[in-house]
């Protein structure tokens, strides 16, 4: 069997009318063993959303939006395999935990490589798609959160050029867990 490397797959940014295919992959990333602490919706509550919450979020991060933007990886066969989205962030705004935003910036979330797919570099190769698209933007730094427990999305977020930057916030679905900030500062020789 031959193993797949990130230039076998077509990495690119959604179009709003592929929608149904978002919802799938979304699906998929929340039937994942670590999608309780990496994702803070549950796979029941993104089932029950009818068909045009997902043809909302397609539009919202598709071809043409300048407020946010899906990135997928598409297998050589054309199955969608991964995705990052990037969130634009203004500043003078609040977050979507009510810290203040204190500069444009990129924020990076809804991450997710099919377990068959990891570990051959694709991962990095979503995150140079999505923060070029960030830098395009005109951001200044591109940021997420990432579960204090899950180490292999912080191995993954350090492969990709990002580094913690010292806020840790509580996890929203049990204060009693946290999550850091992860940052790349634009200029940091990506």
């Amino acid at each position: 069997m031959s193993t797949s490397t990130s230039s076998d797959y077509v990495v690119r940014g959604i179009r709003p009318d592929e929608w149904a295919a978002v919802k799938q992959l979304r699906l998929d990333a929340l039937q994942d063993p670590v999608a309780h602490i990496a994702f803070l919706e549950t796979y029941e509550d993104a089932l029950a959303r009818p068909d045009s919450f997902y043809q909302e979020r397609a539009v919202g991060s598709g071809e043409g939006s300048r407020a946010a933007r899906q990135f997928i990886a598409e297998a050589p066969d054309g199955t969608w395999v991964g995705t990052v989205t990037v969130l634009l962030e203004e500043a003078g705004t609040e977050d979507w935990a009510g810290y203040p935003v204190e500069q444009r910036q990129g924020h990076v979330v809804g991450v997710f490589v099919q377990p068959e797919h990891r570990g051959n570099g694709l991962i990095k190769a979503l995150f140079d798609a999505g923060v070029a698209w960030a830098w395009e933007q005109d951001v200044e730094r591109v940021r997420l959160f990432v579960h204090a427990d899950n180490a292999r999305a912080q191995a993954a977020y350090r492969k990709a050029g990002f580094g913690p930057s010292g806020r840790v916030v509580s996890f929203s679905k049990d204060e009693a867990e946290n999550e850091l900030e992860f940052v790349l500062e634009r200029g940091s020789g990506r």
